[in-house]
């Protein structure tokens, strides 16, 4: 029977798809950066209703008294602003619209000293560079942290070898810079912009303003970590010494709580609107969308522009969990508003698991893979219960309707 096929990555037996939005129940609600092959993880939320977390927390954000949150705001700001020079708040920023938004926000509408942080890309793509100066011309001092590239491209193969996910070592560092940041320059507050809940992890999360400190932090050195779906002791077989791992290891928790460092979702204090902020991000610097058009994968043209690698982040996302780029951005333009269910449906069966070929060679180079060895590993990640094979292609047993 179906329900007796074996799954692949921790998943559902069963493929559940909210009544509301595209989103199914193979989507993991939270990313897993420390972790060994096939670690069991946690899904996103449904009721017996049938309604995802997501949208439910898309109704209840209706009830919000959002002049309450940016009081809230202020009062923070207040707390924390400086007025001797010194940065007051740190925005980790890509140059994207979003954090371009929090950092132009937070400096010219509530008067912080903001120092922007960035994580660099694996691979800059020319429009991800020009975004990320012009936020920089915008008025903003910047911190780009860019990792040893030998180290970097074989975490990124390992990544993808072990656990078909290339862009964890990006994740690592992401989460990691902006604290290691703020303890160098005495800064304690820092802001994020959108907390994940509110797309798909549990509801819960986005009652608190705070990120929980477990994301980027271990409680001693002797925690038990994994890079690249590899332990920590064994990476020096592949040519990473402990010391070349100083950048990707979670900061230690004690050094953060005694400084009074405070992580902050502006999701919470704003309601947020990721195409509204793509034309405040167009109106205030010189933003640009993906000049192709639209991204590959998708319908849109104006989110996750800075990496070469970012298609294939999204493509292996699909081939794990049967849900790419287009279902992300379609839940969220659904929930917004922008598209129907129905036109969601007819834009996933155009454009969701569309391959990335435009870097692919670059993706080869970068992490000395072959292509044979490349497709070797994506199709062996493709879980029984989601996939089969129809006149010798590739397809997905289970799609929105």
């Amino acid at each position: 029977m179906e329900n007796h096929i074996k799954t692949l990555h921790g998943l559902p037996d069963e493929v559940i798809f909210c009544k509301r939005c595209v989103i199914n129940n193979q989507r993991p609600s939270t990313s897993r950066e420390f972790v060994k092959k096939d670690s069991k993880i946690d899904t996103v939320g449904f009721g017996e209703d049938g309604i995802c977390d997501a949208c439910k927390w898309f109704e209840e954000k209706k009830s919000i008294d959002w002049s309450n949150r940016e009081k809230q705001l202020k009062e923070l700001c207040d707390r924390f602003r400086r007025n001797d020079g010194t940065y007051d708040v740190i925005v980790p920023s890509s140059g994207g619209k979003d954090s371009f938004f929090v950092a132009h926000q937070l400096k010219y509408k509530y008067g912080m000293n903001p120092l922007t942080v960035t994580w660099a890309p694996h691979r800059y793509t020319d429009v991800g560079w020009q975004n990320f100066q012009s936020m920089i011309d915008a008025g903003f001092d910047n911190i780009l942290i860019t990792p040893n590239g030998k180290i970097h491209g074989m975490l990124t193969r390992l990544a993808f070898e072990n656990l078909v996910n290339p862009f964890q070592p990006f994740i690592i560092g992401q989460k990691n810079v902006a604290p290691r940041i703020a303890l160098q320059y005495g800064v304690q507050l820092i802001m994020y912009g959108e907390n994940h809940a509110e797309a798909h992890n549990k509801i819960g999360e986005n009652y608190s303003p705070l990120m929980n400190i477990e994301h980027f932090t271990r409680e001693s050195d002797e925690a038990d970590l994994y890079f690249g779906g590899v332990h920590i002791k064994d990476l020096p077989q592949f040519g990473i010494e402990d010391k070349d791992l100083f950048l990707y290891k979670p900061l230690l928790a004690d050094p953060i709580r005694k400084a009074g460092i405070e992580v902050h979702y502006y999701s919470f204090y704003y309601n947020w609107s990721p195409q509204e902020n793509y034309y405040y991000a167009m109106e205030h610097s010189h933003f640009k969308p993906n000049p192709d058009g639209r991204s590959e994968g998708t319908y849109s043209k104006f989110a996750s522009l800075d990496d070469k690698i970012d298609g294939q982040h999204y493509f292996t996302m699909f081939t794990k969990f049967g849900q790419g780029r287009a279902m992300n951005d379609a839940c969220r333009d659904i929930r917004d508003g922008f598209i129907t269910r129905e036109e969601a449906v007819e834009l996933l069966n155009k454009y969701d698991g569309e391959f990335p070929k435009k870097y692919f060679q670059e993706f080869l180079d970068y992490t000395g893979l072959t292509e044979e060895r490349y497709w070797e590993v994506i199709d062996n990640a493709r879980s029984p219960h989601l996939w089969h094979k129809v006149d010798g292609k590739w397809e997905l047993k289970h799609k929105a309707q």
